[in-house]
């Protein structure tokens, strides 16, 4: 279970504006810890995308596709604030291998 990713750089410690790069960012770090736990990105079966803002989603789906088309996980899609105002996306993901 890798839970409430959301779209900081931690090299940098900084969040970008822009919802796709923080998407891309909540991927990298999901690849990551994946990797620490043995798993991989292919291994995920199920997400979740918590958006602030439903204007925003049609900017999202892109990148949504690039790091998902290929694995197509069971995914829920939420609109609800988020704990910064800064924080456009949240993503939770969970993985699995037999």
């Amino acid at each position: 279970f890798v839970s409430s990713v959301t779209g900081y750089d931690y090299a940098t410690m900084t969040m970008p504006e822009a919802i796709e790069a923080q998407a891309q960012n909540c991927f990298a770090t999901i690849a990551g810890v994946l990797a620490e736990a043995g798993f991989e990105m292919a291994d995920i079966v199920r997400v979740q995308y918590t958006v602030t803002d439903v204007a925003l989603v049609d900017r999202l789906v892109p990148v949504l596709g690039q790091a998902m088309s290929a694995i197509r996980p069971a995914a829920t899609m939420v609109i609800a604030g988020l704990i910064r105002p800064e924080m456009k996306v949240e993503i939770e993901v969970t993985a699995f291998r037999d």
